[in-house]
């Protein structure tokens, strides 16, 4: 089984257990697949949706559990102007997390964060990841910097 079948697996699973219906793939990364679930509610008004991130492996599952945890124990769903998912729960056995879908502009993808303490990281590791993201953000890495600063 591929690790994309192991995704998609636990995703059906999660979505079972909790009476969602796994919508479209929204998006994928190094850490992991993230999905529309759907519920439908009682009343008539329509479908509620969320996003489901399934996590590739646990480590990351769980820095990423334990940020969405802090913001949602400090309240916070806008920094620097940015919209951050409401935690809506999760589930340690298949390592997924369910949060609400944001628009843009947005700060999500905690899986590479840490809390408390800094990476453990080398000067030259760290000069050649703010390198890639000047190029990846651009215009717009002074904005993403104050969001690191912030967090």
């Amino acid at each position: 089984m591929s690790f994309k079948d192991d995704l998609l697996r636990r995703a059906r699973e999660y979505t079972q257990r909790h009476g969602l219906a796994l919508g479209d793939e929204l998006g994928s990364g190094v850490h992991g697949t993230v999905f529309v679930a759907e519920s439908q509610p009682e009343k008539a008004a329509g479908t509620a949706q969320s996003a489901i991130k399934v996590h590739q492996r646990e480590p990351d599952y769980r820095r990423e559990r334990d940020v969405y945890l802090r913001l949602k124990e400090n309240e916070l769903i806008v920094i620097c102007g940015c919209r951050v998912p409401e935690f809506v729960r999760f589930d340690d056995e298949l390592w997924i997390i369910e949060m609400t879908v944001v628009t843009r502009p947005f700060v999500l993808d905690f899986a590479g964060a840490f809390l408390d303490k800094r990476p453990d990281f080398s000067e030259e590791v760290l000069a050649d990841w703010r390198i890639e993201k000047q190029e990846k953000f651009g215009s717009r890495w002074p904005e993403v910097e104050r969001v690191i600063r912030f967090l």
